[in-house]
């Protein structure tokens, strides 16, 4: 794998994280980290990630989620 692609899709994995509040914010991020990850399995998977991540991002609850403390705390 190209590992330019995957600091990418780790960067921008990383950055939507906080994105979590308001279902727009879910499907939004869902949709742009399930394109990533689509991007770096190759082949057409851009298309059906993003639409699984939208979905997935879209149907889990705000406060289903719990990733825990931050790092930083």
């Amino acid at each position: 794998m190209d590992t330019a692609k995957i600091a990418l899709a780790v960067t921008a994995t990383l950055a939507l994280a906080g994105c979590g509040t308001q279902m727009g914010d879910r499907l939004a991020s869902g949709a742009m980290i399930g394109a990533g990850a689509g991007a770096i399995a190759g082949g057409g998977g851009v298309l059906p990630g993003a639409i699984i991540g939208a979905a997935v991002g879209g149907l889990v609850a705000p406060d289903k989620v719990n990733l825990g403390e931050p790092l930083w705390r």
